[in-house]
């Protein structure tokens, strides 16, 4: 048994079904990130609702950054405070299920936005992508309760992978049921957004039934706002003991920054810049799936052995070989055609550099989530996970607008070399995180705080 071992509190393995009750959260909620953000209604915002405006996509595309950039900037005021709250008053699953049913509402509404109702479309995705980006942090804080350290990985990973098989389907049948995101198509395609809450609603329903919530309610005598403000300032002075948690959540905030530009532009660059046919865009959408689903999981049983910020690294390193395969594209396909006589078109290239980006994509997020886990003490746990959706749609600001700007300069093409640039950055960061002693800084505080504060 390490040091580490013998100051961690037992934490025995949730059972089956509030495993796999935690992870169907995972599962519901990729059909926003999906449909919403990635597939469908971003290619359909941009190409269709605001359109060309001076012969291209850069007012449309830069609209786009925007909207996404203030809902993940209200995430980074309000996350920590909302996590410190959840701490103090055990409440996790009530503020969980509020930011579910205000994702839902929002969603459905979108198929309001008719061609040239902007602002409309702007405020809903706004409202949506904020309640559901909390929800991300307030599903991700139950994970530390889930098991024993050596086993976060595995179960963090199991949530990812389960999230990319509910996007396969929820994504699968709009793209073969509701068609292209086309002027042409509208009328169908506009049905996006009420599919997406739909199942959203519907699926995510065994969190709410299996998940505990643990933790003893502290007396409510002050108002949340006094809860939070005191609870996270607190926490900001003690941040020098968890100073490894702090050097990977600026790691982090620079990948997470990478993440969320291709999250965002994956399938508008496939429109835009690489000039994909639908069938091709649907089974690009396929491939990815399924490698982010293999990515998760595997590298979750990987880092349970390795480490997890060795494979958090190890994530990186793919990632900057993604970035550079998804710039090179175009010219690659014209080099190989010229050097061997093929006849190949960008998009079916494209089509391999889709395996690449999967498996960085699956295998990233998961080992992320799980370090935070095994920084966390338990009773800190949605505080710090507060603190770790705020690196993530800092990052998500951040990243996003610097490649709405950076694109109405040099075009959608060059401005995603940014990608790369900020995952080596992450990488370089990270080499100054000691994983084993940050989690014995996580036991110390449990050690410490063991009692009921």
């Amino acid at each position: 048994m390490s040091s580490t071992d013998s100051l961690l509190p037992a934490r025995s393995r949730a059972s089956r079904r509030e495993i796999v009750g935690w992870a169907m959260f995972d599962f519901a909620n990729q059909a926003y990130t999906l449909l919403i953000i990635t597939v469908v209604f971003g290619e359909l915002f941009t190409t269709v609702i605001v359109g060309e405006r001076g012969g291209d996509y850069r007012l449309a595309n830069f609209l786009w950054s925007l909207a996404l950039a203030v809902s993940y900037l209200l995430v980074v005021v309000t996350g920590p405070l909302c996590g410190a709250v959840m701490d103090y008053r055990a409440e996790k699953k009530r503020f969980l299920f509020a930011s579910y049913l205000a994702t839902v509402a929002a969603t459905a509404m979108l198929y309001f936005v008719a061609p040239g109702y902007v602002v409309l479309g702007l405020l809903l995705i706004v409202v949506s992508n904020y309640a559901y980006s909390m929800g991300e942090s307030f599903i991700a804080a139950f994970l530390p309760d889930l098991g024993p350290p050596e086993d976060l990985g595995k179960i963090s990973g199991f949530g990812w992978a389960l999230g990319y098989v509910g996007g396969l389907f929820a994504a699968g049948f709009t793209l073969v049921v509701l068609g292209e995101a086309t002027a042409e198509n509208f009328e169908r395609i506009r049905w996006v957004g009420p599919f997406a809450a739909g199942f959203f609603l519907i699926t995510a329903i065994p969190t709410f039934l299996w998940v505990k919530e643990r933790g003893t309610p502290q007396p409510a005598g002050k108002p949340y706002r006094e809860i939070a403000i005191e609870r996270v300032s607190t926490t900001l002075h003690e941040l020098k003991r968890f100073r490894d948690l702090a050097t990977f959540l600026v790691s982090l905030l620079f990948s997470m920054a990478g993440v969320y530009i291709i999250i965002a532009f994956a399938f508008i660059y496939g429109a835009q810049v690489i000039g994909w046919d639908e069938p091709i865009r649907n089974l690009m959408f396929i491939i990815v799936q399924i490698t982010a689903a293999a990515g998760a999981l595997g590298f979750g049983f990987i880092q349970d052995r390795i480490g997890t910020k060795l494979t958090y690294q190890f994530t990186l390193v793919l990632w900057v070989a993604a970035i550079l395969a998804i710039w090179a594209t175009p010219e690659v396909t014209t080099l190989l055609n010229a050097r061997f006589g093929l006849d190949w078109e960008a998009q079916h290239l494209f089509l391999f550099v889709g395996c690449l980006a999967g498996l960085s994509l699956g295998s990233s997020q998961s080992a992320s989530r799980a370090l935070v886990g095994l920084f966390s003490p338990t009773r800190k746990a949605a505080e710090f996970f507060g603190f770790w959706g705020l690196a993530n749609k800092l990052a998500g600001v951040f990243g996003i607008i610097a490649l709405g700007l950076l694109q109405t300069v040099v075009g959608l093409q060059a401005s995603i070399l940014l990608c790369a640039a900020l995952f080596i950055v992450a990488m370089l960061i990270c080499l100054f995180v000691d994983q084993a002693r940050g989690q014995r800084a996580a036991a110390a505080w449990e050690a410490r705080n063991g009692r009921v504060i």
